[in-house]
């Protein structure tokens, strides 16, 4: 609101006093007053009050910078303006508009010419404001100013991995008909072929409209697929021979050279083709004397949904592995790979070897750079249409740089990096802050001593960073493997009791089997990571185990779920608890002021899930 300055305004009384003295005679004095209106003086100064919360950096929503003030010797009501159009002026409230974003790392400063006026005249400053330096995942070379973070690749294989469970679930059985089967486009692409197929071939996932990056080969232009990161087949830096007989654990009876990572996935693509001709041959499941003809072609009439458990598996033996066990591993100081790396040289890079893979462990992860700005409904992308509960534009994935597109590259969260956020939606735990804060410390530690070797108490911290990284990613793997025990146990949408029944609807049978397989799918990802509480490395035998506990944990879940016959599957359900309390009592939970979690509030997080 503008109020123009008042006017002092004089009122002379003119009074003449009449004297008598002594000889008749009189004396009349009189002065004139000056009437001259004292000149206004132009405001000698601005202030800025900061906000409490200051401006943050990556932020396109509207920002309070603070509140303004002026300095004037006879005014009080004055008008605040600004020709600068990334800022907006209500009253004295200086604010960023809507879409206006800054970055720490470019600039820690920004400066902002403001206009004031009392009423008859201006002044005018320019105005300094910091910028709040948000914990997000940009790094910068101290010589270049170039960003030295990149993981393009980790990103492909997210891709890949959803373009594979996508093709399971969708153009697969149409291809499998036609006597096609395009899976090895996504498991074992060769590099001839990988040019020519995703050079051109559109990503299919839905929620890339508007993505920066249209095609794989934008992402990533040099070869990748998934089968050459599965455990075994990159077996430089890992604690053990993933190609050996017997190397895997939870899954039986396959033959001794099959039972490995890559046995395993091929033996579940095989299990995918029978099943996908049974299906498309009429095939009809029967359980408990219900008859339902099975029309997709990726469940099986045991109960298992092949998409969900391949997904899940190969989150582990894939992702998982290769940040756990190769890029934030030392591998017992046999190699020059993962923390071992070089930190001092450059090379024609903007990072040095080190802080490379370092980012690379971060980016199978697959957080958003800008993770913590995420609410846990926004990470879960459970966020409401009416926004009651978190915001639209953060569902999943936040356009940070505000150029109209999604870059998946830095602006999408992947894989595991939305299940922490998932688990942490019972408000109690914080799974995704403990993660993302271990990569961050991490990081910001290479990139302070970025050209220089790490002290050896610089190492002891930094493999602290990985441990916890590590331990806490896997914990927010087991805490949604719990979560689909329970689902399992008890849901609206189809449970065991509903199955076992016989007296259930497809749609029931469907959310049950794809609840037990992400549940099994997720519990066999522990064992890639040399620092899990249910493995045992060997680093002078360049071997490693995993515990009786998790062989017990894959006993009582089985290869599919138990689903007839009364006192079979109620000792099948009471296997699943036992295998709850396992995963429950193999970690230390903490609730989100990093208190541990025991007795009933224990019981309580895991009944929550």
């Amino acid at each position: 609101m503008t109020l123009r300055k008042s006017l002092l305004t004089t009122s002379i009384l003119a009074a003449t006093l009449g004297l008598t003295a002594c000889g008749g005679s009189s004396n009349n004095d009189s002065t004139t007053p000056d009437t001259t209106v004292p000149a206004n003086a132009a405001p000698t100064n601005i202030t800025l009050t900061a906000s409490e919360t200051g401006v943050k950096e990556n932020h396109a929503q509207a920002q309070v910078a603070g509140t303004l003030a002026a300095t004037d010797a006879d005014s009080t009501e004055f008008t605040f303006t600004t020709a600068d159009e990334r800022f907006v002026i209500e009253g004295n409230t200086l604010s960023v508009k809507e879409g206006v974003v800054f970055d720490f790392e470019e600039t820690n400063t920004v400066e902002v010419e403001v206009t004031v006026n009392d009423g008859e005249k201006d002044f005018t400053k320019k105005l300094e404001i910091s910028i709040v330096d948000e914990m997000d995942y940009d790094f910068r070379n101290e010589s270049s100013g170039e960003s030295s973070v990149a993981y393009s690749g980790q990103v492909a294989r997210h891709v890949l991995l959803k373009e594979l469970s996508n093709y399971i679930k969708g153009d697969f059985a149409t291809d499998i008909a036609n006597s096609e089967d395009k899976i090895g486009l996504y498991y074992d692409i060769s590099s001839d072929d990988y040019e020519n197929v995703w050079g051109s071939r559109e990503l299919t996932l839905s929620a890339f409209e508007g993505a920066v990056q249209t095609t794989l080969t934008e992402i990533s232009g040099s070869h990748k697929n998934l089968k050459g990161k599965l455990a075994g087949n990159d077996e430089k830096g890992q604690y053990k021979d993933w190609n050996a007989e017997n190397a895997l654990d939870g899954w039986a009876g396959l033959e001794a050279a099959q039972n490995t990572p890559t046995g395993l996935t091929e033996h579940l693509f095989a299990v995918l083709r029978e099943n996908a001709k049974l299906v498309q041959g009429g095939s009809a499941l029967t359980a408990n004397d219900a008859k339902l003809n099975i029309d997709k072609v990726y469940v099986t009439p045991e109960g298992v949904d092949l998409q969900q458990l391949i997904e899940k598996f190969l989150n582990g033996a894939v992702l998982f592995s290769q940040s756990a066990d190769d890029y934030l591993d030392n591998d017992g100081g046999k190699t020059t790979k993962g923390l071992l790396s070089d930190n001092l040289e450059f090379g024609d890079k903007a990072y040095t070897a080190l802080e490379h893979q370092w980012d690379e462990g971060f980016g199978y992860f697959g957080a958003a750079r800008n993770y913590l700005s995420y609410s846990d409904d926004e990470l879960a992308s459970k966020v409401k249409d009416d926004e009651s509960n978190g915001r639209l534009a953060f569902n999943g994935k936040n356009d940070t740089n505000v150029d109209g597109k999604i870059d998946l590259l830095a602006e999408y969260n992947w894989g595991n990096s939305t299940n922490a956020g998932k688990r942490d939606r019972t408000g109690v735990t914080d799974l995704s802050t403990q993660a993302f804060t271990a990569f961050y410390n991490g990081r910001k530690l290479l990139s302070e001593n970025a050209g220089t070797a790490l002290t050896a108490e610089q190492m002891t911290e930094l493999e602290g960073y990985a441990t916890e990284a590590r331990l806490v990613w896997e914990q927010a793997i087991v805490a949604t493997s719990i979560h689909y025990i329970n689902d399992v146990l008890n849901n609206d949408d189809g449970d065991i009791d509903d199955i076992a029944s016989g007296d259930y609807t497809i749609e029931q049978f469907y959310a049950f089997a794809k609840h037990w397989s992400e549940m099994k799918g997720f519990a066999l990802n522990m064992q890639f990571n040399p620092v899990s509480p249910f493995v045992n490395v060997d680093r002078d035998a360049n071997t490693g185990s995993v515990t009786e506990q998790f062989k017990k944990l894959h006993q009582l879940m089985a290869n599919a779920p138990v689903i007839e016959g009364t006192d079979a599957v109620e000792a099948y359900k009471k296997g699943l608890i036992e295998a709850r309390n396992i995963l429950r009592d193999a970690y230390e939970w903490k609730d989100k002021d990093g208190n541990v979690l025991t007795g009933d509030a224990l019981e309580a997080l895991v009944a929550g899930w």
